[in-house]
C-alpha cells in the first residue's frame, strides 16, 4: 500500500497493527516522497510515531525541505543518496518490490528489527545489546524461525577445535587471530569463548596498547555456525551468555585500541562484532551480509548497535531485511569499513 506524505500527515498509517488472534495488518507501508507536501512536521510525527516499517520512495533526489521526513521514516529508496537515511538504487520501485518481498517473508523478524534499532539508537552500547538480546530471545520461540529450522532440518554438532583462536604477543602488540579456518571461522561456541578470553586479556593488561584482529583462511568470519543453532535449551541462559559472554561488548570497551582486518565473505557476526571496533580494514574482495531476518531472528552478535552507529539506522535496516549483500566499496561509501587494501 502507498501512501502519500500528506496521507500519513493526516493520519492514513495510525490504523491498529494487529487484527484478530493478534496477526499482523500490513507490516508495511510506502510512502511517496515525489508529490509536495505542505504539512512535513506532522507527516514526521506519525511517522515516528508508527508500528509499521514506513519505507519512503522518490524518483529523483530527496530535497532538502523533505530530510525531516526521511530522517522520521525507517528508509527510503532513491536513485541519489542525499543523506543517510537513503538507500540509492537504479530503480527505487525494483528495491522497494524486494524489500517488500522479504517483509512479506518475516514480518514478526522485519518488524522486531525496526523497534530495536529505534529503541536502542540512542542508548549506551552495553544497554542497546540488551535490547537486541530480549528482541533476539523473543523471536527464537516464534514461527519464523521454527520455519526456518524445519526448513534446514537435523545437523550434527561441529567437531571440536584444537586451537580455534591464536594469540601472539609482541610489547605492547597484541595480534588475535581466528583460527578455524576449515568452517571458514563460524562463530560457534568454542570460538566465542576463546576470543572473548583474547579479548578480556587485552582488557586487564593496560600495557597493550594496540590489538589487530584477524582471520585465518577464506574468510574472516562466516557468522554464527549454523549447526548450533537452534540447540539452546534455555533462553535465558542464551540471553545472558549473549549479552555478558559476546565478544561486542568487549570490542566497544578496546575500540580505541583495536584494528579489525576483514576479507572474504562476513557474514552477520562476521561483520557485526568487528563494526564496534575503531578501525574497520576490509580487503578489495570482502562482502558483507546479514542474513538473520531471513531466518525469523534479528542480529544476535550486536549488529543492531555496532552497524547503525556506522552508517545510520536506515541502511541498517535495509541490509538486515533484505540480507542483500554488500560489497566493499559501498561499504566503505558508507562507512561501515575504514580502509579498503591489500592483506
Amino acid at each position: 500500500m502507498t501512501l502519500t506524505a500528506e496521507d500519513l500527515a493526516n493520519g492514513a498509517a495510525a490504523e491498529p497493527l494487529l487484527g484478530d488472534g493478534g496477526a499482523v495488518i500490513r507490516p508495511m507501508l510506502v510512502v511517496d516522497l515525489d508529490q509536495d507536501v505542505a504539512n512535513i512536521e506532522s507527516a514526521a510525527e506519525y511517522a515516528r510515531r508508527s508500528d509499521r516499517i514506513l519505507v519512503g520512495r522518490a524518483t529523483r533526489e530527496v530535497a532538502a525541505e523533505l530530510h525531516p521526513l526521511i530522517d522520521a521514516l525507517d528508509l527510503t529508496y532513491a536513485p541519489v543518496a542525499s543523506s543517510r537515511a537513503v538507500v540509492d538504487v537504479p530503480d527505487p520501485d525494483v528495491g522497494i518490490a524486494e524489500f517488500t518481498e522479504a517483509v512479506t517473508r518475516n514480518p514478526q523478524a522485519a518488524l522486531v528489527a525496526r523497534q530495536v534499532v529505534r529503541a536502542s539508537e540512542t542508548l549506551p552500547v552495553p544497554e542497546a545489546i540488551d535490547v537486541e538480546s530480549f528482541g533476539y530471545s523473543t523471536l527464537q520461540g516464534g514461527p519464523e524461525f521454527a520455519a526456518w529450522l524445519a526448513e534446514r532440518g537435523p545437523r550434527p554438532l561441529p567437531p571440536p577445535s584444537a586451537e580455534p583462536v591464536l594469540i601472539a604477543r609482541d610489547g605492547e602488540f597484541l595480534h588475535i587471530t581466528l583460527n578455524r579456518p576449515e568452517r571458514r571461522n563460524a562463530y560457534g561456541t568454542v570460538l566465542r569463548d576463546a576470543l572473548v578470553d583474547a579479548l578480556r586479556l587485552a582488557l586487564l593488561d593496560d600495557s597493550v596498547e594496540r590489538v589487530v584482529l584477524d582471520g585465518a583462511g577464506s574468510s574472516f568470519c562466516a557468522g554464527g555456525d549454523l549447526d548450533e543453532f537452534g540447540r539452546t535449551p534455555d533462553t535465558t541462559l542464551a540471553h545472558f551468555v549473549r549479552t555478558r559472554g559476546g565478544a561486542g561488548r568487549l570490542v566497544a570497551e578496546l575500540a580505541d585500541r583495536i584494528e579489525v582486518r576483514l576479507h572474504g565473505h562476513c557474514i552477520g557476526a562476521g561483520i557485526e562484532i568487528p563494526a564496534f571496533a575503531g578501525r574497520v580494514v576490509a580487503a578489495p574482495e570482502t562482502v558483507f551480509r546479514l542474513p538473520e531476518v531471513s531466518m525469523g531472528l534479528i542480529p544476535g552478535a550486536g549488529g543492531t548497535v555496532s552497524i547503525p552507529r556506522r552508517i545510520g539506522r536506515w541502511r541498517s535496516l535495509h541490509l538486515f531485511v533484505t540480507a542483500a549483500p554488500l560489497e566493499v566499496s559501498r561499504a566503505f561509501d558508507w562507512g561501515l569499513v575504514d580502509e579498503i587494501r591489500d592483506m
